[in-house]
């Protein structure tokens, strides 16, 4: 009994987490790096708006660093 409760549980908390697989961090990261011409520095996952993105941070060419959000589900830049 104490195994089927774990599992219930295990599974109910994988079921309320946001999902990550329509964009992966690779593509997130080369448009962002196609985008700004930069090289990227950190990618890492986010919410904005309760909905998941991918929180990408950049070196410029002129030497910024800039924090651009993809939205994980349909790649556009927010």
């Amino acid at each position: 009994m104490k195994l089927l409760t774990t599992v219930i549980t295990a599974l109910m908390l994988t079921l309320s987490l946001p999902a990550w697989a329509d964009i992966s961090r690779d593509d997130a990261a080369a448009m962002v790096q196609k985008a700004t011409g930069g090289r990227v520095l950190a990618v890492e996952q986010a919410e904005q708006d309760g909905r998941p993105v991918w929180r990408v941070k950049v070196l410029t060419p002129q030497g910024e660093v800039v924090v651009v959000l993809i939205d994980a589900a349909s790649g556009r830049r927010l």
